[in-house]
């Protein structure tokens, strides 16, 4: 797929895109990895008479240091690096070795810089007979550039490890304005005044990048370029899991395309993983067909479609997902399109959202030029890891705490806990659903997620935790058992509400505005927080007359359908007791005006310092106020139970802090 030829529109775009988090542009951007610069064209002198490649062509984002430049290096797959490999037969079996080590960019900080002196040397385009030694090297990446780079190693640090390792010249061509220094062990890539340079001496490196490239210009040495990062995208894969492609080859050498009348090509059930190579091809029959135009026999395409063409496109299919006769309906689209709100990992930042970004640019949709408005990316769900003394990964369900220490259940051996980390089945630090949904149901395991912080940041899964949600779950379905007779009720509110009620109603209603609000904003562990409180409130509240049956049941009504997107399961088993309508069917709650006027506060009770609970008591309520409310909280109550304070640090409407012994 032609994916560089969107490359200046994909990159270009980002800059529109106000939805999405800046992390991710930035993450898509130097992916693409749009950089300004010039090519040049090398001279290169060899031994060897009648060497083929006469010129090598580099790219520079930085032609102001060309006077730094001490030598030459070619990635080993490099188009050169064969006729090297032709031409010096000694140099066959090092090159091949490199050739087979992972050379990535994730590799590239962390490998040890190697080199292969190649024999060839290039012409310095702007030093009279000065030669620069051409290496192959294991730092350069095929995929940037040209796929070669001329060395400079006092302002770039890969290239200075490399000249110390092999004793090359190191020659600065940067200044700092206000400061001196020496060249080591530690390039020097800062700003400052162009020296040791001939005519670019004394410019800065900006207005020394303009002059060198128009004299390269000038000359014929080469041109200012514009290069991308990006390379276009291979979709085909050996393997069985992805859509086959629909090509045959014909026995007389033509490839033709699958009829559409012959689609989907569907591959085999029958398939066979104990070979090595791909499966389809390895299969018996299911690749040897027939042209049905012809009757030649044919071979398929066993190559198999990259699982990205799939989720490049997913999000248009939903759209017209009853079409029977074309991928997507073009009104359907215009309708639909583009996805108000994506919700995904940050891992998925570059390739699939690049590559759904490239596919609706690539089919020219009117009116949609992006797939998705706006992007959320949530954070990961971690937990400790732990290893065995021989150095294996345990799952956290075979492990037990003896005397302090962890123990492998299965086995007795002891165990030694690392760091927490994201949860992956390659260390085992996972926690397996089924448990969790069998223990403490599947809301609780939502309810802990939710609250424990906020959705973009990860969160460390514990016992604890899904224990505590667990029992809060129970805390609603209790409060709602213990009063289905008034639920089911209908009071008659003829009286006036009296203050009790109005302030039940105030509470309720003010956390419903501030919970719709964190809702739309992401910030679900505040609706959590706020939940928090209407059920504390709903808990305590004292059911006397009709007019309390009114205010505590349509408390109720609200409590339970804003704990739905949360916790569903219970929110629809608590809807049930009382009504005969869906809870589906049941509209979001609007907050009520008359009761958003705050009468009331909540204040936060912390004891030494860490918080133990809340008060919701009467706005601008003195710190004796608060202090008489705590006995009404039995959890922060207990723990003062014979504790001497010895001071508390009081805000008002806001926090009372307890330091005691």
């Amino acid at each position: 797929f032609k994916i560089t030829d969107f490359a200046e529109k994909l990159i270009g775009n980002l800059q529109t895109m106000q939805g999405w988090p800046e992390k991710v542009k930035a993450m898509q951007q130097n992916w693409i990895g749009k950089s300004y610069g010039c090519e040049i064209d090398f001279d290169v002198v060899s031994e060897i008479e009648n060497f083929n490649n006469s010129k090598l062509k580099i790219f520079t984002t930085r032609p102001d240091t060309i006077f730094g430049a001490t030598f030459v290096a070619l990635s080993p797959f490099h188009s050169m690096v064969d006729e090297i490999e032709s031409s010096y037969p000694e140099l066959k079996k090092e090159i091949q070795f490199m050739r087979s080590q992972k050379i990535n960019e994730a590799n590239l900080s962390k490998n040890e810089k190697i080199g292969i002196y190649t024999n060839l040397k290039i012409k310095h385009p702007f030093i009279k007979n000065k030669l620069l030694p051409v290496y192959i090297a294991n730092f350069i990446l095929m995929d940037y550039g040209s796929g070669a780079i001329y060395g400079c190693p006092a302002h770039d640090q890969r290239d200075l490890d490399f000249a110390n390792k092999y004793g090359l010249e190191v020659i600065q061509v940067v200044d700092p304005e206000n400061d001196k220094i020496e060249i080591k062990n530690e390039a020097y890539t800062g700003t400052g005044i162009i020296i040791n340079s001939d005519f670019l001496n004394g410019m800065k490196i900006d207005d020394a990048k303009t002059k060198v490239i128009n004299i390269i210009q000038e000359k014929g040495l080469g041109q200012k370029t514009i290069n991308y990062r990006l390379r276009d995208w291979g979709i085909s894969r050996q393997r069985y899991w992805g859509c086959p492609i629909p090509i045959m080859y014909r026995e007389d050498g033509e490839i033709i395309t699958v009829p559409e009348k012959d689609l989907p090509v569907c591959p085999p059930d029958d398939i066979n993983f104990d070979q090595t190579g791909n499966p389809l091809d390895n299969h018996p029959t299911w690749k040897y067909t027939t042209c049905p135009e012809t009757g030649m026999k044919a071979i398929r395409e066993t190559d198999t479609l990259d699982t990205f063409v799939d989720s490049a496109w997913y999000f248009l299919r939903f759209c017209s997902p009853k079409n029977k006769e074309e991928p997507f309906n073009l009104n359907e689209i215009d309708y639909w399109m583009p996805v108000d709100q994506y919700v995904g990992g940050v891992e998925h930042a570059i390739l699939h959202l690049l590559y759904a970004r490239f596919f609706t640019q690539a089919l020219e949709l009117e009116n949609i030029q992006e797939p998705f408005e706006s992007l959320f990316t949530q954070g990961m769900v971690c937990h400790p890891t732990y290893k065995n003394k021989e150095g294996s990964w345990v799952f956290p369900n075979d492990i037990q705490k003896k005397n302090g220490k962890y123990v492998q259940t299965s086995t007795g051996i002891e165990v030694n806990e690392g760091p927490i980390e994201s949860m992956s089945k390659s260390k085992k630090n996972v926690i397996d659903p089924e448990t969790i949904i069998n223990s403490f149901g599947a809301d609780s395991a939502r309810w802990f997620m939710l609250s424990d912080s906020p959705p973009e940041k990860d969160i460390n899964w514990s016992d604890s935790g899904i224990q505590g949600s667990w029992r809060f779950c129970q805390k609603i379905w209790t409060l709602v058992i213990k009063n289905q007779s008034v639920l089911k009720s209908n009071p008659n509110t003829k009286g006036q509400l009296n203050e009790k009620n109005i302030k039940l109603l105030q509470i309720i209603h003010s956390n419903l505005a501030d919970i719709t609000q964190s809702i739309e904003q992401f910030q679900m562990n505040v609706s959590i927080a706020k939940i928090y409180e209407m059920v504390n409130e709903l808990s305590r509240f004292n059911i006397e007359d009709e007019n309390d049956h009114f205010a505590f049941k349509n408390s109720i009504n609200i409590l339970i359908r804003i704990i739905e997107p949360m916790i569903p399961h219970l929110a629809e088993e608590c809807w049930s007791l009382y009504n005969e309508t869906n809870l589906g069917e049941i509209a979001w709650p609007e907050p009520n005006s008359k009761y958003l006027h705050k009468s009331s506060t909540v204040v936060v009770v912390q004891i030494n310092g860490k918080k133990r609970g809340e008060v919701n008591i009467k706005l601008d309520a003195s710190e004796e106020e608060v202090m008489n409310e705590l006995s009404n909280i039995e959890s922060i109550s207990k723990l003062l139970l014979g504790k001497k304070i010895d001071r508390s640090i009081f805000v008002k409407n806001k926090i009372l802090n307890i330091l005691i012994n």
